[in-house]
């Protein structure tokens, strides 16, 4: 009882936080006003909504009972850090059965494929190049993909999930069931990627990211009620043990959230232009160069590349990547983190064509030559200040691994600490935040950080 009692005071404070600032509010009725925005929000909740309803409906032909807590397959799920993520990430619909199991990683997978193709085929590359016709396309491709990733995900998940649970197999494992179960699998993940394209086309934000993050948040409640039980069956200090992380994971978030925010201003300046009776150009830009411009890719990839090892099962190499608070784990996540900033980086942002833009406006840095020493000083910048940026999204990786280490935290919970969860919140919110305040002040109302720093307000 005293767990549930501390969770519920601390929503209750945050609501009450809330409710208590006149800003929030009054930027609430603001929202209701403008009927645009109104209806986007509302049809954004809407669909979500949806989409945690269908997180709980269970595949025909297993039983959910065997899969609760207690059970084999809910240990494994608090064992295995990867099948452990994937359950966060899909909201628990990965630990319901349910036939949006796999979520939308295998539509991530098949994105990620597909943007590597379009740097390395040229195919895909003048694809790129065509604009809208071209996205469509390339669009399609991640579409059929997504399909593909998804005959292979879909069997693997009935496999591991017999050879966990049997007794939840109603009607067996035949080869039948795992055809039929596969296809609703595919049908639930195509149904989710419809809706996310129904959130950016008519509702706020990305629909992909939004469904991502309410997948993630979903879980905090259970994940913080596993933590608070877990806090008070210790014998001493588990109330003050549980403030401090609640402390650390604030300022987890705040120095996520400057990472993400943090850019590196690079004047520039415009020649004057005199066309008809209007003159042109003769003013200070800027151009905003992003510390951490990979943003999420890294991590990805990086915990992608470690999912290898589990292939040799059985082996010395594969025991010692086998555990995610090991310490070769975390130093061979956190070199590849840092190794793929910079090689992400390097392929999203381009110098040559920065500089070459500048020249054909008639822009130039102060004290720069245009050319080929502009090329070389954006790229002298864009090193030193990915080595911070790198580093500190290795931190951010293995945040949760050190966070069950060190402050036993448990598995679930710690998730929130850092690595692909933690940058999807902080970018998901921001960049919904910026959409909002975007609608917002074109209506000439204040927004919902009229004296915060969120990046693009002017």
């Amino acid at each position: 009882m005293n767990q549930y009692l501390v969770v519920g005071l601390v929503f209750l404070v945050v609501i009450a936080i809330l409710a208590a600032n006149k800003k929030v509010v009054e930027t609430l009725k603001n929202i209701y006003k403008i009927e645009e925005l109104r209806k986007r929000v509302i049809y954004t909740i809407g669909l979500l909504l949806i989409y945690r309803l269908g997180s709980f409906v269970v595949i025909p032909g297993i039983n959910p009972l065997v899969l609760g807590e207690g059970s084999a397959y809910a240990s494994q799920l608090e064992g295995n850090g990867l099948l452990g993520l994937l359950n966060v990430f899909s909201g628990g619909a990965f630990g319901n059965a349910a036939i949006f199991a796999l979520g939308v990683m295998p539509y991530i997978t098949a994105s990620i494929i597909i943007q590597l193709m379009g740097m390395m085929i040229p195919y895909f590359q003048k694809m790129q190049k065509e604009g809208e016709s071209g996205r469509r396309k390339m669009n399609q491709w991640t579409r059929f993909l997504t399909i593909g990733v998804l005959m292979l995900q879909g069997p693997a998940f009935i496999a591991n999930l017999y050879h966990q649970a049997p007794t939840a197999f109603v009607y067996g494992n035949s080869f039948g069931f795992v055809c039929y179960a596969t296809t609703v699998l595919i049908a639930g993940t195509m149904f989710i990627m419809w809706l996310g394209e129904k959130i950016t086309d008519k509702g706020i934000g990305n629909g992909i990211s939004l469904i991502i993050m309410i997948g993630i948040v979903a879980r905090l409640p259970h994940a913080m009620l596993a933590e608070v039980n877990a806090r008070f069956q210790t014998a001493t200090g588990s109330a003050i043990m549980l403030i401090l992380e609640l402390v650390l994971l604030f300022l987890v978030f705040m120095a996520t959230i400057a990472l993400v925010q943090a850019v590196r201003k690079v004047p520039v300046q415009y020649a004057k232009r005199i066309v008809g009776n209007k003159q042109y150009g003769g003013v200070r830009q800027y151009i905003p160069l992003k510390m951490n411009a990979a943003n999420v890719m890294p991590i990805i990839f990086a915990q992608a590349l470690m999912f290898v090892p589990a292939l040799f099962s059985g082996t010395a190499f594969a025991a010692a990547f086998s555990s995610m608070t090991g310490f070769w784990y975390n130093f061979t996540l956190a070199v590849l983190v840092i190794a793929f900033t910079y090689f992400y980086t390097a392929i999203i942002i381009n110098p040559q064509m920065m500089a070459d833009d500048m020249k054909r406006n008639g822009g130039f840095i102060p004290g720069v030559k245009p050319g080929k020493q502009t090329v070389n000083y954006i790229d002298t910048i864009m090193t030193r200040i990915t080595l911070p940026g790198s580093i500190f999204l290795a931190i951010v990786a293995i945040l949760p691994a050190l966070a069950i280490r060190f402050l036993g935290i448990q598995q679930e919970f710690a998730y929130f600490y850092g690595g692909t969860s933690l940058l999807i919140m902080v970018g998901v919110v921001l960049d919904t935040l910026k959409q909002i305040e975007s609608y917002l002040l074109m209506r000439h109302y204040d927004g919902l950080m009229k004296t915060g720093r969120i990046q693009g307000r002017h």
